[in-house]
């Protein structure tokens, strides 16, 4: 059964930086792809970041570019999401999510996994 569980969230002030990681379990992953989005309350989910299991593919969505970076430790089978000039806008909970296919989407129902999400609150 595949498990995505993702950890690093907390507060921040504005400015800062976070680290988080999604450690995927359950499965051979080659051939998925593992995707980054975030919900802010009221909000739809948003498509951050994806990144091929295999390969050096990589997606971000225009809010994220610059800010963010998505990584993998395939040893470690953990996909990372670095987030660094934090803002208050960026406080949502963040879920990782498999989808199987080796090219990113943006699209969330495309994801057939998701982690149970990870807070992440930024002070002003």
């Amino acid at each position: 059964q595949v498990q995505l569980v993702e950890s690093g969230g907390g507060l921040v002030q504005a400015g800062g930086s976070l680290r988080l990681s999604c450690a995927a379990s359950g499965r051979t992953f080659s051939g998925y792809c593992i995707g980054w989005f975030r919900q802010a309350p009221g909000k739809a989910r948003e498509f951050l970041a994806a990144i091929k299991w295999s390969g050096v593919n990589t997606s971000y969505a225009d809010s994220a570019k610059g800010r963010f970076t998505i990584s993998r430790d395939n040893a470690k089978n953990t996909v990372y999401l670095q987030m660094n000039s934090l803002k208050p806008e960026d406080t949502a909970v963040y879920y990782c999510a498999a989808l199987s296919l080796s090219v990113p989407s943006t699209t969330p129902s495309d994801y057939a996994y998701w982690g149970q999400g990870t807070q992440v609150t930024v002070s002003s």
